[in-house]
C-alpha cells in the first residue's frame, strides 16, 4: 500500500498533522520509535509544569504571611512530587496515545524511520511507500563541548525527571527559559541552585526589566545566580563531588549538573540525503513559508526546522502542512504573531517586538506603554509586588508587542495576541471592558496611563479651557 501521507515523529508536530490528515479521509501512517507525545508530555511542559506547581506551593507554604498565614516549612521528598509529575502525564497520555490514533484511522509503525528516497522510507528495515511525507522530528538537548563535561553525563531537561531525590548542591548551566525554570523550581524544593549564565542577564530574549525582575525574585528564592561566566572545565574529585572551573580560577562544587544551554534539530540518521531534502549548517532542516522542504512532496516542521521550540509552533506548523501536502495548498505558516511564556515565578509573557526592536523597525516614534503591580489592585489583593506590562505600539499607535511579567500573564497574553493580529490600536486595549480585579488589568492600566499622560498634559489644558469656559455659560 502507497499512503498518502507519511508523518515522520510521534511529538506534537507529527501528531496534530496526522490527525487532520485522517480526519479528511487520507491514508495516513505515523512512525514513531519510541512513545507518541514527544517531548511535550514526557520531558518537557507537562513534567515542569507538573513540577512547577509542586514548587510553587512549597514557596507560598514558607510564605504564607504575605497574605496573613503562619508560614510552614514543607517537608519535601522528590520521589513522591515525581509521582505526581508521572501521574499528570498519564492522565494526559491517552489523547496523544496510539490507541487514539488507531481510532482515527492512523496506521502507527513502531521503529526507526529512514528515508531511503524520495518516495520511499523504511522502518526498522521494512519497506513504506508514499505520495507525501511530514518530518516532524523535534530537536534534543545540546551539551557544551566543555573538557570533561560529556563524561560526567549531566542532567539535561531529558533525563532530570530520572532522579529520585533532590541534589543537596546543583549547578544549572545556562539562564535561558529551562534553565530558569528547572533551577528555581528544584531551588524552592530544597536544592542549594547555583545559575551560571554567560550573559548579563538571565532570559536575554526578554525586555530587561522582565530579565531584572526575574533576577531579584531568583536571588530572594537562595539561588545563587553567577551572570557574565563560562565553564572551561569539569571533573568528578575522588570523593564523588563535580568540580566546575568558571573562567580561569575560579571552582564551583557541585553534586549534579543540570545543562540548560539549547537544543539542536533531530535531523540526523533519517536519510533526508537519500530523499533530497536539504539542512543549514547547524542541522535544521530548510522549509519556505509553506512548510515545503528542497524535496517535492516533502513537509517539515517544528523544532527540526530551526522554529523557536514551542510546542503550540509545532502544532501550527502541522496545520499548515498537512492541508498543504494532502491537496497542495501554499498557505504559510508565518503570518501569526508568535507568543511564549517562561512559567518561572514571576511568569514571563511576550509577543511581537520588544521595545528595541520597534525602534529598530519603526525609529524613535514607537510607543511605549509601562505598568507595574505596585499599582494593580489584584496584585495588592494577592500580595504580589513583582510584575508589571510594557505595550509597544509603532508610530501610527498599533500594538506591535507585549510583554507581561507577574501571576497571571501567561493567560493575559492571549488577549494581546489577538490584538496584534488584527491590527489594532494601544486604545482599543484601554477601550475594551475587562473584568475587575484581573492581572489582566495591568495592560490596561499602561494603556491608560500612556492615554492620561498623552492628552492630559498642559498644552491640551489650555486649548480646552476657552471650550470649557464656553459651555459653562450655556444653561
Amino acid at each position: 500500500m502507497t499512503y498518502d501521507l507519511l508523518v515522520l515523529g510521534g511529538g506534537t508536530g507529527g501528531l496534530v498533522s496526522a490527525m487532520i490528515a485522517a480526519g479528511a479521509g487520507a491514508r495516513v501512517a505515523l512512525v514513531e520509535r519510541d512513545r507518541t507525545g514527544g517531548d511535550c508530555l514526557w520531558t518537557g511542559c507537562v513534567p515542569s509544569k507538573s513540577l512547577l506547581a509542586a514548587a510553587g506551593l512549597a514557596h507560598a507554604m514558607r510564605h504564607a504571611d504575605r497574605v496573613g498565614l503562619p508560614p510552614a516549612t514543607p517537608t519535601v521528598d522528590l520521589a513522591a512530587v515525581l509521582d505526581h509529575v508521572r501521574a499528570a502525564q498519564a492522565t494526559i497520555a491517552p489523547h496523544d496515545s496510539v490507541e487514539r490514533l488507531t481510532a482515527a484511522g492512523v496506521d502507527v509503525l513502531v521503529g526507526e524511520g529512514r528515508f531511503t528516497g524520495p518516495r520511499t522510507l523504511t522502518v526498522d528495515g521494512r519497506p513504506v511507500r508514499f505520495r507525501r511525507a511530514i518530518v516532524a522530528t523535534g530537536s534534543r538537548a545540546v551539551v557544551p563541548p566543555v573538557p570533561g563535561l560529556a563524561a560526567l553525563a549531566p542532567l539535561t531537561h531529558e533525563t532530570v525527571w530520572e532522579l529520585r531525590a533532590l541534589p543537596a548542591r546543583l549547578a544549572v548551566l545556562g539562564a535561558g527559559p529551562i534553565g530558569c525554570e528547572l533551577g528555581q523550581a528544584l531551588g524552592r524544593l530544597g536544592s542549594r541552585v547555583t545559575l551560571l549564565e554567560s550573559g548579563d542577564r538571565p532570559l536575554r530574549g526578554e525586555e530587561p526589566e522582565a530579565s531584572a525582575l526575574l533576577a531579584e525574585q531568583l536571588r530572594e528564592d537562595g539561588i545563587d545566580l553567577r551572570l557574565g561566566v563560562r565553564v572551561t572545565a569539569a571533573a568528578r574529585g575522588a570523593d564523588g563531588a563535580i568540580r566546575l572551573t568558571l573562567g580561569d580560577a575560579q571552582e564551583l562544587v557541585a553534586d549534579a549538573v543540570l545543562v540548560a544551554a539549547g537544543r539542536a534539530p533531530r535531523s540526523d540518521g533519517i536519510g533526508l540525503d537519500a530523499a533530497g531534502v536539504r539542512c543549514d549548517a547547524g542541522g535544521a532542516i530548510v522549509v519556505d513559508p509553506t512548510m515545503r522542504t528542497s524535496a517535492a512532496g516533502i513537509f517539515a516542521v517544528g523544532d527540526v526546522v530551526g522554529a523557536p521550540a514551542f510546542t503550540h509552533v509545532a502544532a501550527h506548523h502541522a496545520r499548515q502542512a498537512a492541508v498543504n501536502a494532502l491537496f497542495g495548498l501554499r498557505r504559510r505558516a508565518d503570518r501569526t504573531p508568535l507568543p511564549w511564556v517562561t512559567f518561572t515565578d514571576p511568569e514571563v509573557a511576550h509577543v511581537g517586538l520588544t521595545v528595541a526592536q520597534a525602534r529598530e523597525r519603526h525609529g524613535e516614534r514607537v510607543v511605549v506603554a509601562r505598568s507595574t503591580y505596585a499599582g494593580l489592585d489584584r496584585a495588592i489583593a494577592a500580595g504580589e509586588h513583582r510584575g508589571g506590562a510594557i505595550l509597544v505600539g509603532d508610530a501610527r499607535g498599533r500594538l506591535v508587542g507585549a510583554t507581561l511579567v507577574g501571576r497571571g500573564a501567561g493567560e493575559s497574553i492571549a488577549e494581546l495576541t489577538a490584538w496584534i493580529a488584527t491590527g489594532a490600536k494601544l486604545a482599543r486595549v484601554s477601550g475594551t471592558v475587562h473584568a475587575y480585579p484581573t492581572y489582566a488589568g495591568a495592560a490596561v492600566r499602561a494603556v491608560d496611563d500612556h492615554l492620561r499622560k498623552r492628552y492630559a498634559g498642559p498644552g491640551l489644558r489650555r486649548a480646552l479651557a476657552p471650550v470649557l469656559a464656553a459651555r459653562r455659560l450655556v444653561r
